[in-house]
């Protein structure tokens, strides 16, 4: 009886710790897949380029820590990527905001906005889209251009 006990105990313990390692794996390849990702990619060249921003933080050397995953602020489809990725430097740390869209003529992500908040407060932007270049506008354009080129390559010649 006491053999039998002691062999479930065991295998309590080994169960416990196959699942905690089963779900820290699966925590790290999210993680992975996210900084693999274009949109996420794109906000982090951006901040990397703006001169302001990385004062701010007191980079180099600018850490990117992982992205939270419960927060509800981080929301990804198809077609739309919000995210906010902790970030900190040697002066302080904050979050960087990126909202992006994809085209879905190129699927390419395209930022919309960027922005880096301060845990002081301050917030910079670094990134804004041209305000006559819309996304919206910008695939219309795209779609009209496809359209035209299409049209041109039908036509036939007398």
């Amino acid at each position: 009886m006491r053999r039998s006990v002691n062999l479930l105990h065991q295998m309590a313990i080994f169960m416990t710790m196959l699942t905690g390692g089963g779900c820290g794996m699966m925590y790290y390849l999210m993680q992975k897949n996210f900084a693999q990702a274009e949109y996420y990619r794109l906000a982090l060249e951006q901040l990397n380029g703006h001169s302001t921003a990385m004062a701010g933080l007191g980079a180099p050397p600018l850490k990117v820590h992982n992205l939270h995953l419960s927060d509800r602020y981080n929301r990804m489809d198809h077609t739309r990527a919000q995210i906010k990725i902790p970030v900190t430097g040697s002066k302080t740390g904050g979050y960087l905001f990126a909202t992006s869209v994809r085209d879905p003529f190129k699927n390419r992500w395209h930022l919309e906005e960027v922005v880096l908040q301060l845990r002081e407060g301050e917030r910079i932007q670094v990134f804004t889209p041209e305000p006559e270049k819309s996304e919206k506008s910008r695939w219309q354009q795209q779609r009209q251009n496809q359209l035209s080129t299409n049209l041109h390559f039908f036509r036939v010649n007398p």
